[in-house]
């Protein structure tokens, strides 16, 4: 039994992977800016297209995962790499999400807006489902994690100084190689950081009698 709820758990782990993966496509394409952990990624994307978003998220995700081993040390678990093979699911499925949302015309504000909407709750779900499957943390919340454990911070003020810090990444890089313009980092990228883990609250508490029920279902006598 113990087998078959860890393997359901992973499944509700990686299609959470899935969903966060799309509700990026669709803040992506809104072209109004992605989630501050994917705004680094984006920025290269944008100016070094030898690469898709996705794979740019994946040698992200390689530095945050690198970023852990250099702070913990010896307390870094050799679980945690699995946090390689599941980032590099989450690339492809970003790129598998550019290709579904690609085909949507975006001709005003207003479109781009929904877009960034349906982006925010899309990534709410699939975040959603990853905290209910319980089984590994993603990097970017891994990273926050090992600062927090390692110099007993508190986790949520270093998640607001981990999201700022890629925000402000973000732009520098875009003021570097766009000639003193800022691309891939708007107004977006704010109201995502905003609004998601609203989002995740109130998504995971109605989907979690489901999602456990999944895990482990009761058994009649």
């Amino acid at each position: 039994m113990q087998v078959k709820n860890y393997i359901k758990r992973y499944f509700l782990f990686i299609l959470g992977l899935f969903f966060t993966g799309l509700g990026v496509a669709f803040a992506r394409h809104s072209a109004l800016g992605v989630s501050p952990i994917s705004s680094v990624a984006n920025v290269l994307s944008l100016r070094f297209t030898f690469f898709s978003l996705g794979n740019w998220l994946i040698l992200w995700n390689c530095v945050l995962i690198l970023g852990q081993i250099i702070i913990l040390r010896r307390d870094f678990k050799i679980y945690q790499l699995l946090q390689i093979p599941l980032s590099v699911l989450f690339g492809y499925f970003t790129d598998f999400g550019m290709w579904i949302v690609h085909f949507i015309p975006v001709k005003n504000y207003a479109v781009q807006f929904a877009l960034l909407l349906c982006g925010i709750l899309v990534i709410a779900f699939g975040v959603s489902l990853t905290v209910i499957a319980n089984v590994i943390m993603n990097s970017g919340e891994a990273i926050v994690k090992a600062v927090s454990d390692k110099w007993n911070f508190e986790f949520g003020n270093v998640k607001v100084f981990f999201d700022i810090s890629c925000v402000t990444v973000s732009v520098l890089l875009s003021l570097l190689l766009f000639n003193l313009k800022i691309v891939g980092t708007r107004e977006g990228t704010i109201i995502t950081a905003l609004c998601t883990g609203f989002a995740v609250k109130k998504i995971t508490r109605l989907i979690k009698p489901a999602c456990t029920a999944f895990i482990c279902p009761q058994t009649e006598n």
